[in-house]
């Protein structure tokens, strides 16, 4: 016979109990030991009174009193007056003694004593520690003091109309995005928006949809998982070749992911006459542009280059995301997608909100309609600036062969090495404890390999951490 029992304790835990046996004693006496030798009752952990429990339980307070009594007398428990009856503490296991290591050379003791690299240059996120905790707070409170009642519970799947009306503002300033908030859809994070973007081409019979040859294969992924192909499109100076859609022989996709305004991670903006070609093939073949648009508000050494969206609303989906301006961890992102396919994206989605908070998409809608999203990209704009500029001054300095490129805006720069350097360079940074990713790394499986290079996220580092990095990259250089 096996029972189990929620106990809803007076000290204010729940205490889920599976008592075995006729015998309700030595039941709840194995119960308890079964709690505390697995973790589920923690050493200190506070059990209800006798008289609690034998009334949660519907059993006489005699019998839970003496199984308290016979396992404070094993050891499993501690009884005190006035501290009532606790789990007892316990001695941790002695690790496991290891095999003394050998004495580390000069050029190993760069390397982290935990297995974690001393430096990372990843591209791809901000500097975390540059969050503005203090302004997201006092956004947070005043989200949390106006919110309606409505708004704790389950959510239009498009997402809050606050923060779409913040958005719809927003873009259309910074942007050149051409949107109601109606039309805008709140995701978690551009890989949710992907995702249904998938579900909709599958939908509508797409098979292909092409790709830049230098990009993310976790976009790849998620477009091979929905059954989709991704056919490669080359690159050259003016960025993604869009001619190749429309060439003999090449591919025939029914929609295109590009990141124009900030290619990654080559860092080039599409030329202008070939945003206009890729509209024209949308127009003239029914097929969608995806712009991914995940750094626009980064760029340094002239005016913003527009979305490409602002061309044609009802050929391109735009997409964006805070990952960069504030945080990945935030999990919010948007997408702008053509009237025609809102019931296609809106059906992909659900009838609720099931991925992104409320409250979180409240805070950021005052956030961004008070102001302080503005001035805090601003000032990390700044920041990673200057960063930028010491990385570029440091390679004159010590690495004048290596060329920078796609440096006028984003969070990373491309570092070209000599041929054949790229495989040793990352070598010879993870033993200096600098964690580096090669061009490589981006590569498109059906792309052929290109130049070496390194791709160099110089927003990732703390401002402490920054100078630490940058002179470890000087050393690894070749």
């Amino acid at each position: 016979m096996t029972e189990s029992r929620a106990i809803s304790a007076a000290f204010g835990a729940d205490l889920h109990l599976e008592i075995r046996g006729p015998a309700l004693r030595a039941g709840l006496m194995d119960a308890l030991r079964d709690a505390v030798r697995t973790g589920r009752l923690a050493p200190g952990t506070r059990l209800p009174s006798s008289r609690t429990l034998a009334a949660d339980l519907g059993v006489a307070r005699n019998t839970v009193a003496d199984a308290y009594a016979e396992l404070v007398a094993e050891g499993w428990l501690t009884a005190r007056q006035g501290s009532g009856t606790r789990v007892a503490p316990r001695a941790a296991a002695a690790p496991a003694r290891r095999p003394a290591s050998p004495p580390q050379l000069p050029w190993q003791r760069t390397r982290s004593r935990t297995g974690k690299p001393l430096h990372t240059l990843h591209p791809g996120t901000p500097d975390l520690a540059s969050f503005p905790r203090a302004e997201w707070l006092k956004a947070a409170r005043r989200a949390l003091t106006n919110a309606p009642h409505e708004a704790f519970g389950y959510a239009d799947p498009r997402g809050r109309p606050e923060l779409r009306a913040a958005l719809a503002e927003y873009l259309a300033r910074s942007r050149g995005v051409r949107a109601e908030p109606d039309r805008i859809v709140v995701c978690s994070g551009f890989a949710q928006g992907l995702l249904l973007l998938a579900a909709v081409l599958r939908g509508r019979r797409v098979r292909d949809v092409a790709v830049e040859s230098y990009g993310l294969d976790v976009h790849w992924a998620a477009l091979h998982a929905a059954g989709l192909r991704t056919p490669a499109l080359p690159l050259d100076a003016d960025g993604t070749r869009v001619d190749a859609l429309t060439g003999d022989g090449g591919p025939r996709p029914g929609a295109v992911l590009i990141t124009p305004a900030h290619q990654f991670p080559l860092g080039g903006a599409l030329a202008p006459g070939r945003r206009t070609a890729l509209i024209d093939w949308a127009r003239s073949t029914g097929g969608l542009v995806l712009e991914d648009d995940y750094d626009g508000e980064f760029r340094y050494d002239r005016q913003p280059v527009g979305a490409l969206q602002s061309l044609d609303p009802e050929r391109v989906v735009y997409l964006g995301t805070a990952s960069k301006s504030l945080a990945p961890g935030l999990r919010l992102g948007w997408m702008v997608p053509p009237r025609h396919l809102m019931e296609e994206v809106l059906a992909a989605k659900g009838d609720i909100e099931w991925a992104s908070s409320s409250l979180e998409q409240l805070t950021l809608a005052e956030f961004l309609t008070s102001g302080a999203y503005d001035r805090h990209v601003r000032g990390v704009r700044l920041r990673y600036r200057r960063r930028r500029d010491q990385l570029v001054a440091a390679l004159a300095e010590r690495s004048p062969h290596i060329r920078v490129t796609g440096i006028a805006a984003g969070l990373h720069a491309v570092l070209e090495l000599p041929p054949g350097s790229e495989r040793a360079v990352l070598r010879a940074a993870a033993l200096q404890g600098l964690a580096l990713q090669g061009l490589d790394a981006f590569r498109h499986p059906d792309t052929p390999p290109g130049r070496d290079a390194l791709v160099v996220g110089y927003a990732t580092p703390t401002d402490s951490a920054w100078p630490g990095a940058l002179e470890a990259l000087c050393r690894v250089l070749p």
